[in-house]
């Protein structure tokens, strides 16, 4: 494992990373990590690697798309001088295309996507000792199903980022589809995007095997 000793790792997205966080709270104090896939690796960093005495930060916005990261990515991310950024975002600019027509939303496209995702990650790497990507995810086995494939080339554009600046990337995706062929979606969410503590548990596990601290099951495991 590459992360070192008094490491401080910030996780930044949208509301799956947010998970219900309490924005008063302190960084890497009581409650400030929500009740997601954040605090569970806390929970894992904390009691297992105790002698690396790991900062867990949680800067997740409910319902942010990219752009929404640009705007406060100064203050939130750049400003704390964090040694890894974990980045997890593009569902939201994935749904606002279905759900925002009535309420006229400003809407992501994929180019503005990339461009935009591929700012942030330029202006952060001199900042940091290294950013992971997290594959945006929908809990639809469908591939065919409208937003679970427009969704699918926002996740290309994640894969092919992560490929151009040799940064870790965890496919999300790859392990929600895995589960899938086993039980029903309701079982890590109820509305396909949100997930139960399951399904963090399952962004967990795409994280920890990515940095290293875990690793990965064989096809034959599962």
């Amino acid at each position: 494992m590459w992360i070192d000793k008094n490491d401080r790792l910030l996780f930044v997205g949208d509301s799956i990373t947010d998970s219900n966080r309490n924005y008063d709270a302190i960084p890497a104090g009581w409650s400030s990590w929500g009740d997601g896939y954040v605090n569970l690796i806390n929970a894992y960093t904390t009691a297992l690697l105790p002698q690396k005495e790991l900062m867990i930060v949680n800067r997740g916005v409910s319902g942010d798309t990219v752009s929404d990261l640009k705007k406060r990515w100064q203050a939130d991310v750049l400003d704390f001088q964090a040694d890894w950024v974990t980045i997890m975002i593009g569902v939201n600019d994935v749904w606002r295309h279905f759900d925002g027509t009535f309420a006229q939303t400003k809407l992501v496209s994929l180019e503005r996507f990339e461009k935009e995702l591929r700012e942030l990650i330029t202006r952060t790497l001199p900042n940091v000792k290294g950013i992971i990507l997290l594959s945006p995810f929908m809990v639809e086995h469908n591939q065919n199903d409208p937003v679970r494939e427009k969704l699918g080339h926002y996740q290309q554009v994640v894969a092919h980022l992560a490929e151009e600046f040799s940064l870790p990337h965890g496919n999300v995706q790859e392990k929600i589809d895995a589960f899938l062929c086993y039980q029903s979606s309701y079982v890590l969410s109820s509305d396909r995007v949100h997930p139960s503590l399951a399904g963090h548990l399952l962004i967990a596990q795409t994280w920890l095997e990515t940095v290293g601290i875990l690793e990965g099951k064989d096809e034959d495991d599962r």
